[in-house]
């Protein structure tokens, strides 16, 4: 049986991480208590997530004595391990997380196989120098370099090219996800058709290009020619769009949703969040009410609806603010949403890349009948410090939900925002 000592960030990644680790014993170091303690009274995901674990703990507590193991679900061995240990190899006693890595030295030390499992990657640096197997909490990741793209191309027979030019669908060749698209080419003329999967006929659905804009926006590129299908299609209830900076992710989704809203009355509300982490240096408490401190972290979504109102051609559209006041678009705090539910909702989530596995399930729940979910994120430029490319929670959730038949997504290459911009994205 091999020992697991876990780190606080792991149960604030994941309150109920403890149960990942089957037929092996889980060691908690009372430190690790003493953490979760102050952070139970943050009103913020911290908090909430610091107090799950708590009442984890409670719950096992009741079926024995944590300071000598309890058996609890899978096969797993609980344990509290209580003790203030000395310097080690230079190591300060003073500080909890250097407590929390001293307790694991001290069952290796006594002849247990451990692993310490932390989030921060500092803390399995000095693991490691501490001669201790360090590892990630790897329960939720995923490989971001085979991450699904949404689409593949395929080669195909001129005849099913010139079915397609007839008729909406034609057979498809082959098995692939629903929604998936297929950008079928043909052996010998060079032609290309973007076609859709569609799981309930296994039939491939020429998807025909746009003949108008979607409030001022045309697609650039095929990778936004699937976008716009996607968000477009009420059936398609759960959307992604993963890419760069510049590739539109953002844009897209806001044309999209205002169209379904306000053109075609699909839905009552565009709800529009994002999660509230500073880049760079926090500039610490804002002024004014919800409102007004809200308007300072949802300045990108208003610098790009102010640029959709400005370029749509139908004039009874104002402002932004006309939007805003005739509750038409919501903004919202993501820490507000929770306990909501949202039905017949348009709601896009931005910068989704910066929350956790645990924070999208929880958000994603909350959609109510006829919503529409959308998430946009760039899991290269990830704020959050315990959060990485493989293992955020908008990459989870792609490779969670492919094969659904109400999700759909994209992954976004090419850059349309500038040429400054697309070689910033690549060379910086």
């Amino acid at each position: 049986m091999k020992t697991f000592v876990l780190d606080t960030n792991v149960l604030i990644h994941r309150p109920d991480a403890i149960l990942s680790f089957k037929d092996n014993e889980v060691v908690i170091p009372i430190w690790v208590l003493e953490e979760l303690d102050k952070l139970k009274s943050f009103s913020d995901e911290r908090g909430r997530n610091a107090r799950a674990a708590i009442r984890f703990l409670d719950e096992r507590r009741k079926k024995g004595n944590l300071s000598e193991g309890v058996a609890i679900e899978h096969g797993i061995v609980l344990r509290v391990l209580l003790g203030f240990w000395k310097d080690e190899k230079g190591f300060l006693s003073d500080k909890p997380d250097n407590q929390i890595l001293l307790a694991a030295y001290h069952l290796q030390k006594h002849g247990k196989e451990v692993f310490f499992v932390s989030k921060d990657i500092n803390a399995r640096v000095k693991a490691t120098a501490l001669g201790l197997k360090a590892v990630d909490y790897e329960k939720q990741k995923v490989n971001i370099e085979s991450l699904y793209s949404g689409y593949v191309e395929q080669d195909a027979k001129e005849e099913t090219l010139d079915d397609l030019d007839r008729e909406e669908a034609v057979s498809s060749p082959g098995a692939f996800y629903p929604n998936q698209f297929v950008v079928l080419k043909g052996a010998h003329s060079g032609r290309e058709m973007l076609t859709r999967y569609r799981h309930e006929d296994h039939t491939l659905r020429y998807v025909i290009p746009r003949p108008s804009s979607v409030w001022g926006v045309k697609p650039r590129n095929r990778e936004q020619e699937m976008a716009f299908d996607l968000l477009l299609d009420d059936e398609v209830q759960l959307v992604t769009l993963v890419g760069k900076a510049g590739t539109g992710k953002t844009l897209l989704a806001l044309a999209a949703g205002l169209k379904k809203v306000l053109e075609d009355k699909a839905y009552k509300r565009l709800l529009v969040t994002r999660p509230v982490v500073p880049m760079g240096k926090d500039i610490g408490f804002l002024p004014g009410d919800k409102e007004e401190k809200l308007s300072h972290w949802m300045q990108p979504i208003f610098d790009n609806l102010d640029y959709l109102v400005s370029v749509y051609s139908r004039g009874h559209v104002k402002s932004v603010e006309e939007l805003l006041a005739q509750d038409v678009i919501e903004m919202e705090a993501l820490s507000f949403i929770r306990g909501r539910s949202l039905p017949y909702q348009y709601i896009i989530i931005d910068e989704a890349q910066n929350l956790s596995p645990h924070e999208i399930k929880t958000i994603v729940s909350r959609a109510g009948h006829h919503t529409k979910m959308v998430l946009t994120g760039d899991p290269f430029q990830i704020d959050s410090p315990y959060l990485d490319a493989n293992s955020n929670g908008l990459t989870y959730l792609v490779e969670a939900f492919k094969g659904q038949e109400i999700f759909g997504h994209v992954t976004l290459h090419k850059s349309e925002r500038s040429t400054l911009a697309e070689l910033a994205a690549e060379l910086l």
